[in-house]
């Protein structure tokens, strides 16, 4: 287990330290780190390869006060729950919808966290339409979230399938990962033009009654699932404010960003 600074992780999402790892204590963490980390994809759309390694994850997620994409958000809320005592296990899958449209997306290339308490729950931190509270394993039928009705459906051949509102979102593999097993993804999101997404700005983070997301220069709000507003920032500096106002993260310039018209 790595070592890491849980004081400053905790400040960095605005979380109080749980007296014990109980399942009120992983609802406190979960909705606090989705509420303060962004998921984004601003190193894939610059061509850089994010490294999973844990101390990098942490300067990236605490000390530069950067977001992720979902093997570093999900890599970082698990150095901070195994600091705090909790049993966890990193697990890996494909996204099968991209907010529009099914598609099958790349094996590991989704990453989520099995966390065993009193019941085994799924915890996803790095997903733009994950529930802000964990899903029980054993749970069966839809499980009311703030985020809307989550069901956990198994396949036949063992893996799991997170179904939102009637869509299926992600499908997962039940044995354990490394995060070795995620690097060979992480390169080839940042360097191959053919990957779905490649080259374009993803960015969302969780607001008290909904979600602020950001696809290319599309910005997007959702309230009580529903969409309230969606404009694309045509201006250079206006966009530079928005994003930093909005995910903390202060850019000198706007990233060469495919056109755009309609957000996710």
């Amino acid at each position: 287990m790595t070592t890491i600074d849980v004081d400053a992780y905790l400040e960095r999402i605005g979380a109080t330290r749980p007296e014990r790892p109980d399942y009120a204590g992983l609802c406190h963490l979960t909705e606090r780190h989705m509420m303060a980390v962004p998921f984004e994809t601003l190193d894939f759309t610059l061509r850089e390869i994010p490294s999973i390694k844990d101390e990098d994850v942490f300067e990236k997620l605490v000390t530069r006060r950067r977001g992720g994409g979902c093997g570093e958000l999900n890599s970082g809320f698990r150095m901070l729950l195994e600091a705090l005592g909790y049993r966890v296990t990193l697990l890996g899958g494909r996204v099968l919808h991209n907010g529009k449209e099914s598609f099958n997306g790349l094996y590991n290339g989704h990453a989520v966290l099995r966390v065993e308490l009193d019941h085994s729950y799924i915890v996803d931190v790095g997903f733009r339409w994950c529930p802000r509270k964990p899903l029980r394993l054993d749970a069966r039928g839809v499980q009311a979230d703030p985020h809307g009705g989550y069901e956990i459906v198994y396949t036949p051949d063992g893996d799991i399938e997170m179904v939102h509102d009637g869509v299926t979102r992600w499908r997962i593999e039940m044995h354990p990962r490394a995060l070795d097993d995620f690097a060979a993804t992480m390169w080839f999101c940042a360097t191959f033009p053919g990957v779905p997404g490649a080259g374009q700005l993803w960015a969302s983070i969780v607001t008290e009654h909904g979600r602020i997301s950001m696809f290319n220069r599309v910005l997007t709000e959702y309230a009580n699932g529903e969409r309230v507003s969606s404009r694309v920032l045509t201006d250079d500096a206006e966009f530079l404010k928005v994003f930093e106002d909005t995910y903390g993260i202060k850019l000198e310039k706007v990233p060469d960003l495919p056109v755009s018209t309609e957000g996710v």
